[in-house]
């Protein structure tokens, strides 16, 4: 899928966000290539009072990437020994003013870390940052268990 396309998944996806904190809505869509093709996969944050518990549209989409067949077979069998093929991620915050720096766009850490563990081979797209982005750009120390952690 063409970076445009999936930007306009990801800002689709921020409209279904739960922010009655922040007020900053962000949603996510991730394509992952699965027995019938590949596939958008989309998430938006939801935000809870104790705040601990508020759930990133990245990790929203990545963990329903998760449950996709993917291209290698069976989803529950895969997915225990095998991470999704994920091969793009677009971020999009509707919120965030058009002349905001850089890091008010971005992946929290946490979301970082998590696309290390799931996306570490995907490009990442971040509305509002023409660059198109690898896991090195974003997270270039990364914690990686097979790597001894």
């Amino acid at each position: 899928m063409n970076r445009k396309a999936l930007l306009a998944a990801a800002r689709k996806a921020a409209l279904h966000a739960y922010a009655p904190y922040s007020h900053f809505r962000v949603g996510a869509a991730v394509v992952v290539e699965t027995s019938k093709g590949p596939r958008v996969v989309t998430g938006a944050n939801i935000e809870n009072g104790s705040f601990g518990l508020t759930l990133c549209a990245e990790r929203s989409a990545l963990a329903a990437a998760c449950m996709l067949e993917s291209s290698r077979g069976d989803c529950l069998e895969e997915t225990i020994r095998h991470r999704p093929p994920i091969s793009q991620v677009a971020v999009a915050c509707i919120d965030v003013p058009s002349d905001a720096p850089d890091w008010r766009r971005s992946p929290c850490g946490a979301c970082r870390q998590w696309m290390a563990e799931l996306a570490p081979d995907a490009v990442f797209y971040v509305d509002g940052i023409e660059k198109d982005l690898r896991l090195a750009d974003l997270l270039p120390y990364a914690f990686r268990l097979e790597d001894g952690g």
